[in-house]
């Protein structure tokens, strides 16, 4: 594909996150060489990815691939994820992204995949990169997606409509190890993966009050070499492998609440820190806060009525359970639609 090609596009904030959108029909079908491409559409490798649509963050360098399910008859639509990393010519669909899912639906509707309802439009969706099932739920009075709105997402500068995701249980074990401890390298940790691969630890662990500004963590150079070993040795016990060029599993450090929470929380993803908390990692650590002998147990202050706030950079995340499993309410908002040019090959 040169670069004269024009590629068909959605623009959307969801959650904390902004992620380009494609219909997968718009996209090569062989992996390798969609990777190509969209390497050349967001602009990297090029920490600014000033000649792409990249962000030059990992959370602003995201893409989501959509299609009519056909594969399972649960599902309205299938979303898989790819991070396009800023600094290096990669894209990695080693995990999913909880806050992209946020716009998956309103692309869905917008793209004819799912007719929408008279005033609510619910949409399952298959997420690829882990086969889990997530239902979203967004306001299309009228027959057409609304995004603006009330609702406020800590770690989003302005308000948007609401987008409520529901979780079923996530594909494979809850608990790695089969165990709600682990140590490694002397430090106490839970691996949990309730959607998400997270490595747990406690900032006391690690000298740290828990509390720190982002900025500080991502300027602690030995803070973050000892992450990384934490991280590697966490990807093997957890059967992911070499998770060296890899981006999961992630690190949460956990303390106690501050603000009337339930848990402190500082989020590595995994080198930078996150400004707030991804929706599946937020979903991993509340799973974990709800185990006895956790890491994240031992750090939380008291949980009631089934939902776990957790305290963040920007604000707080919260996880309702529900019968149908955990939910979460985000937002999402559609920025630019239209037609973008990769470089030449």
């Amino acid at each position: 594909m040169s670069g004269t090609d024009g590629i068909p596009f959605l623009l959307l904030r969801g959650g904390t996150s902004k992620g380009v959108y494609f219909l997968a029909d718009d996209l090569p079908a062989d992996p390798g060489t969609r990777d190509d491409l969209l390497v050349r559409l967001f602009g990297s490798p090029d920490e600014r990815q000033v000649d792409g649509l990249g962000g030059g963050h990992p959370l602003t360098s995201k893409a989501a691939v959509v299609s009519r399910s056909t594969d399972d008859p649960g599902a309205d639509v299938d979303y898989l994820f790819l991070q396009v990393v800023p600094d290096r010519a990669a894209v990695s669909a080693r995990q999913p992204c909880g806050n992209v899912l946020a716009g998956v639906a309103p692309f869905a509707i917008e793209r004819g995949l799912v007719a929408a309802g008279p005033e609510t439009t619910t949409v399952r969706i298959r997420m690829v990169n882990t086969g889990g099932l997530a239902v979203a739920t967004v306001p299309t009075p009228g027959g057409r997606v609304r995004y603006a709105g009330d609702v406020e997402v800590a770690g989003v500068p302005f308000p948007a409509a609401g987008v409520t995701l529901r979780f079923a249980d996530a594909p494979g074990p809850l608990l790695p190890t089969g165990q709600e401890r682990d140590v490694l390298d002397g430090v106490p940790v839970t691996l949990v993966n309730n959607g998400m691969p997270v490595v747990v630890v406690p900032a006391d662990a690690l000298g740290l009050d828990g509390d720190e500004a982002p900025s500080e963590l991502e300027r602690d150079s030995t803070l973050r070499r000892s992450l990384e070993r934490l991280r590697t040795r966490a990807g093997l016990r957890m059967g992911l492998g070499d998770v060296t060029a890899a981006t999961v599993p992630k690190l949460v450090l956990v303390s106690p609440p501050r603000a009337g929470g339930t848990l402190t929380t500082r989020t590595f993803i995994p080198h930078r820190v996150h400004p707030a908390i991804g929706v599946l990692m937020g979903l991993s650590v509340a799973a974990a806060v709800r185990m006895p002998g956790s890491v994240a147990a031992d750090a939380a202050g008291p949980v009631s009525g089934g939902r776990v706030r957790l305290e963040h950079p920007t604000g707080t995340f919260e996880a309702v359970s529900t019968p149908d499993g955990l939910a979460v309410v985000s937002s999402a908002r559609k920025i630019a639609d239209g037609i973008a040019w990769p470089r030449e090959a």
